[in-house]
């Protein structure tokens, strides 16, 4: 029997993990038939970013592994949304948002390239880990904009409902179709990124309000706005994108 299909006798195997049967290393490839979704990703800095992490994932320390820089990646967005609650009294909190943004792009973006480079590849605990972390941080940085005064809360929440229901539908189209979606219209997790840096840089030089019109509305409020719009546009098209293509395949 292949090794990866092999069935293991829990008795002998067992995890204090959750009660989950321990794979051994062989099985862990391709565990239980598993495969890895090939990942698309169409954005701006794709290239630039992949030579980057590569010439990265070359010179990591021998001690430093993937989940190492996920819990960086983790922390990183975690201590974003604590200094956009810091800037609520103290404008350098807008900096050091910056700062975290980048601290989680590093750990976030380089722990799949180094688990590759390594040939170490976990892909139902990598994909599984980092899209759990990833909502949570970006409930962390959502209501870290909420609490900063720079964004209305009802902006904030809105966001991070627009995010969730485009990455479950990404999850979804991952899971039927076997094709994991990283980038919509050219824009990917790092884009979001230097544009809210620019955001931030933007807030601090020249103050939270950005006149439309005749009006004077909050620069974070309009860009949220404008984010909710955007992912509320890639979600329908996609889920209609998705749906024909799923019915197509499996008709009446």
């Amino acid at each position: 029997m292949d090794a990866d299909f092999e069935l293991i006798n829990i008795d002998e195997a067992y995890s204090d993990l959750g009660g989950a049967p321990m794979l051994p290393p062989e099985a862990r490839r391709n565990a239980l038939g598993f495969k890895s979704a090939p990942r698309v990703q169409g954005n701006f800095v794709a290239v630039a970013e992949k030579r980057t992490l590569a010439w990265l994932a070359n010179r990591m320390p021998a001690w430093m592994n993937s989940d190492h820089l996920t819990a960086i990646g983790a922390a990183g967005q975690l201590l974003v949304g604590c200094s956009y609650l810091l800037a609520r009294w103290n404008r350098w909190g807008l900096l050091l948002a910056i700062f975290f943004l980048a601290v989680n792009w590093f750990g976030d973006s380089l722990d799949g390239t180094l688990a590759r480079h390594r040939d170490q590849q976990r892909p139902r605990y990598g994909f599984y880990v980092d899209h759990v972390l990833d909502s949570l941080g970006s409930l962390f940085l959502c209501a870290g904009l909420a609490i900063s005064g720079y964004m209305h809360p009802l902006v904030a929440m809105s966001m991070l409902v627009a995010f969730l229901m485009l990455s479950v539908e990404t999850y979804l189209a991952t899971y039927t179709l076997g094709k994991f979606q990283m980038s919509h219209w050219l824009f990917g997790p790092t884009e979001i990124r230097i544009i809210l840096a620019i955001g931030n840089l933007a807030l601090f030089l020249r103050g939270p309000w950005a006149h439309l019109g005749d009006h004077v509305y909050r620069l974070f409020d309009i860009g949220g706005v404008c984010a909710v719009v955007g992912m509320g546009l890639m979600f329908t098209i996609a889920a209609i994108r998705h749906t024909v293509t799923l019915y197509r395949q499996e008709p009446l």
